[in-house]
């Protein structure tokens, strides 16, 4: 079990939490991260991509020319995929890419996400995340943490903190139920509260 310390804005320690090893120390697993991360993108895919077929491409109705007698291949309408301006054959088609992955997977990649930032000394826990709503007010206090990305978790999410975080580029907050793998390796620092570890443990599946 990993003990870090627990630090206010002004980086100053006010104590010490415990950090279960089922969750903080897990061992890097390039293939499950790798796993989790193609999931993620292929269910945030809109998947509204479309090309017309030859029965939407308007016009077309008169046949071309007549059937026999020109020499030519027969033709039943000047919007075939075989013609400029017609349809296309087998193109895309609005559909879903979305797909299941088991629990024990998408856990196991927020595990290791969690014990690579640990290891890297890239997680610092905080002993609360409260704001005024002021963007700059919110940017001060993080450029002391030398953390130039990070994303910041809490218990549950604050409207004020939202708002302030929401004008920074380079940082990212959740509540516990928005954490994921992906946003963790992107901005490749994560920023605690004490009070968040208890339901990320959960979510992790072990019961605190």
């Amino acid at each position: 079990m990993a003990t870090v310390a627990v630090v206010n804005w002004d980086k100053k320690e006010v104590g010490k939490v415990d950090l279960p090893k089922e969750v903080f120390e897990q061992p890097f697993r390039k293939d499950i991260l790798h796993t989790v991360v193609r999931w993620q993108l292929a269910c945030r895919r809109q998947g509204t991509h479309m090309t017309k077929t030859k029965g939407l491409v308007r016009g077309g109705g008169k046949k071309p020319f007549k059937q026999k007698g020109t020499g030519e291949a027969r033709q039943g309408s000047s919007r075939s995929p075989l013609n400029p301006g017609g349809g296309t054959a087998f193109g895309p088609q609005p559909r879903d890419y979305s797909y299941k992955l088991p629990r024990k997977v998408k856990q196991a990649g927020l595990k290791i996400a969690l014990s690579y930032l640990l290891s890297e000394g890239k997680l610092v826990v905080v002993n609360d995340l409260k704001s005024d709503g002021k963007t700059k007010d919110l940017s001060l206090r993080l450029k002391k943490f030398g953390m130039p990305k990070a994303v910041l978790v809490d218990q549950s999410e604050d409207s004020l903190v939202k708002r302030a975080a929401g004008n920074l580029a380079k940082y990212r907050y959740y509540g516990t139920e928005g954490l994921n793998v992906f946003d963790l390796l992107k901005y490749d620092g994560v920023i605690l509260t004490q009070s968040s570890i208890a339901k990320i443990v959960t979510r992790c599946g072990l019961k605190d």
